[in-house]
């Protein structure tokens, strides 16, 4: 079931611009509705008004609540209904490691009609939600329709979360399913070879730490990650070269206060005590310059798989997450950088309603499959 009309994926996809981002080569996306510099999509933009009316309707607390009240209450905030696309039959199944000394759920999809077939391409997907939420279930058709689109088998890994289990214990149950995937490729039909990690804002903060854990042990393969609006690096840590300036979003006049207010506030550096979810996530501020929490800082990118990143314009990550591609491909990765114009961030969570999020994940499968 989409909500928009197929004519604007073939725009998604054919009507591409180009542009040198500092030396970085930028894929611009298109807006299928909408041609202005600065705007929001259409449809982005009435699903933040819904949202914004919605909230207003709520009662807000006169003091803050104790954080144990305040996680469920975020958590679920988190996701959007999105739908299934697939059009041919897609297998689930579900198994639990332990690995890492947590109980991790990792569910699998793949498409009936090429059970029976071996070597396929892999992807191992880390969900987002800030380290202390988000759910496989926001990004299950997201992830179902890759497998379709690219033949293969589609993994999704239900990790700990903070505060409950915060650093390392979600990069470590996410590195041990990655690694017990590739000493069973044979056993889930997959090439071993062939094997991708992803994940979305936070979860693209762990397949990027993965990558680089799964270089320095060498005791897996990974042919190439897929950073998703990804948060590279956390608080104040940050490399040589690498700023944050609300001047380098262009934002029209019409949209400039509800993206200015309600996009812009996520990769703002700061004091890692005033950012709730990822404070709870690191613990110990001094942990912002381990790179396996702010990938941005690893002394060396080299080595690291192939790269695709995908930003949305209006998102205060997309600074960080271009610098990152410009930071990999200096090293010497094979790096392809999506900007999704008039977008802002989670947009995968609705897939179904805006046809950027398909885009992607044709795009991911188009690159899958060419491994």
């Amino acid at each position: 079931m989409r909500k928009y009309d197929n004519s604007a994926i073939e725009k998604l996809q054919k009507e591409t611009k180009v542009i040198d981002n500092n030396g970085l080569m930028v894929i611009l996306k298109p807006i299928p509705e909408e041609d202005r510099p600065g705007y929001l999509d259409p449809v982005e933009l009435e699903i933040m008004m819904k949202s914004a009316e919605n909230n207003s309707n709520q009662d807000i607390p006169e003091t803050m609540p104790p954080i144990e009240v305040m996680i469920p209450i975020i958590r679920d905030s988190m996701g959007f209904l999105n739908y299934n696309l697939n059009t041919v039959e897609i297998h689930t199944k579900y198994e639990e490691l332990t690995g890492s000394g947590n109980t991790v759920g990792l569910w699998r999809y793949y498409p009936r009609k090429s059970e029976k077939i071996k070597n396929k391409p892999a992807l191992i997907f880390f969900h987002g939600g800030g380290w202390i939420g988000g759910s496989v279930y926001t990004v299950e058709n997201f992830c179902k329709l890759i497998a379709e689109l690219a033949d293969a088998v589609v993994f999704n890994v239900d990790y700990s979360l903070a505060p409950e289990k915060p650093f390392p214990n979600g990069l470590n149950d996410n590195y041990n399913a990655v690694k017990h995937i590739y000493d069973n490729a044979e056993v889930y039909g997959i090439d071993p070879d062939k094997i991708s990690v992803g994940g979305d804002s936070a979860g693209g903060n762990y397949a990027a730490a993965v990558s680089l854990k799964s270089r320095d042990l060498g005791d897996t393969k990974i042919a190439m990650q897929v950073l998703i609006y990804p948060a590279v690096t956390i608080g104040d840590a940050k490399a040589e070269g690498y700023e944050w300036n609300e001047d380098f979003f262009e934002v029209s006049e019409e949209h400039g206060e509800i993206i200015k207010k309600g996009c812009l506030g996520l990769g703002r550096p700061g004091k890692i005590e005033d950012d709730l979810m990822a404070g709870l996530y690191v613990g110990n501020g001094e942990n912002i310059y381990n790179p396996y929490i702010s990938p941005m800082v690893a002394i060396s990118h080299e080595g690291l798989p192939k790269t695709i990143v995908a930003v949305a314009e209006f998102d205060g990550l997309r600074l960080q997450g271009e610098f990152y591609a410009k930071q990999l491909k200096e090293a010497g990765v094979d790096v392809t950088c999506y900007r999704y114009k008039g977008m802002t961030h989670a947009f995968i969570d609705k897939l179904g309603h805006v046809a950027q999020a398909e885009d992607l994940c044709i795009e991911i499968a188009k690159s899958m499959r060419e491994l």
